[in-house]
């Protein structure tokens, strides 16, 4: 039985990609982002459709499992039709499942594939260890929370779809609809088919530029080039549209740290994006903006965040004022050097 440091050492060792799911009589999908989950399923069903025009496919739902269903599914027909069995609800499984799941883990059928499904948890911790402990492909879902790993989805999106996108089209992408990673492939996949040839941010703008996310950066942006009559403008269009103060400022901070990270840094653009945990692109992006900032003028617009993520949140009765003064301190700070 597979020892929990066993287990850990081959799931690293047989981790894939969603992208490129290596064919396997026993496929394991974990984690709780759902649309990487669904995208792996379907590049699964796809591979073998492609392969096996008469394949046959199978779903079960491991919570409501009825037993001897797996077996039943994976025997061998009559006519030698390839099989996909597509079992969902791991987290949930019932102890027959896992009984039945651990015996067919022992010697799988040929010709038949076997996709589980496990959204997260501890439940059925027995049966993902032995599958990963056999070297069966483990496909890991986790959500996409840095801006940085958003990015070099929608860079592969594109990729994939044999597209070029600039890389200022990629942030302005991620800042206007990277709150969901369902909704920004369906922003990839709406500008792949609607736009020829290579992607700018002007497009990106033009098709998502009324995001709450893309306004708050549009502010963020004009702030830090120290452009107040821009930034100033974009603000009171922002306010007047209904979005809150609080992404404003969360937007304006932002883009300030970057900057101030890669303030007097030395090395290449690879080398400080892995050791501050952005994407090349990003401090290029930055290490441009902070040739007109000073040491004293970061300080200055710090303390101004700071006092107005505190206003904004509560500590003043106008935190539409806050947000204007912080934009202006910045927008002045970025043009003293």
């Amino acid at each position: 039985m597979a020892t929990a440091k066993t287990a850990k050492s081959a799931a690293k060792a047989n981790t894939v990609s969603w992208r490129a799911i290596p064919a396997a009589p026993i496929i394991l999908i974990q984690g709780p982002e759902e649309y990487i989950a669904h995208r792996a399923m379907e590049t699964v069903r796809m591979a073998l459709r492609q392969a096996h025009p008469d394949l046959e496919i199978t779903r079960l739902e491991a919570a409501q499992y009825a037993g001897g269903e797996l077996m039943m599914a994976a025997s061998p027909s009559l006519f030698g039709e390839s099989k996909l069995i597509e079992i969902s609800g791991l987290a949930s499984m019932s102890d027959t499942f896992l009984a039945e799941a651990l015996s067919y883990l022992e010697s799988p059928e040929t010709d038949c594939v076997v996709v589980l499904q496990h959204g997260g948890g501890v439940r059925g911790k027995k049966l993902l260890d032995a599958v990963k402990a056999a070297g069966f492909p483990f496909v890991e879902c986790q959500p996409l929370k840095k801006d940085s790993e958003k990015a070099e989805f929608v860079v592969a999106e594109f990729k994939a779809a044999n597209r070029r996108i600039a890389p200022e089209a990629v942030r302005a992408l991620v800042a206007a609809v990277g709150s969901q990673l369902s909704e920004l492939a369906a922003a990839c996949s709406q500008l792949v088919s609607d736009v020829d040839g290579p992607i700018s941010a002007e497009l990106v703008d033009k098709y998502y530029g009324g995001r709450v996310e893309a306004t708050a950066f549009k502010v963020a942006d004009a702030a830090v080039a120290g452009n107040g009559a821009v930034a100033l403008s974009s603000l009171r269009h922002a306010l007047a549209t209904g979005v809150d103060p609080v992404p404003l400022v969360a937007s304006l901070a932002m883009k300030v740290r970057a900057v101030a990270k890669v303030y007097g840094a030395r090395g290449s653009s690879a080398g400080l994006a892995k050791e501050l945990g952005m994407a090349p692109w990003q401090v290029d992006q930055a290490r441009r903006e902070a040739e007109r900032w000073s040491e004293e003028g970061l300080a200055e617009a710090i303390r101004a965040l700071a006092l107005a993520d505190a206003q904004v949140k509560g500590a003043s009765r106008d935190p539409v004022y806050a947000v204007e003064r912080a934009v202006t301190i910045i927008a002045t700070a970025a043009r003293g050097r």
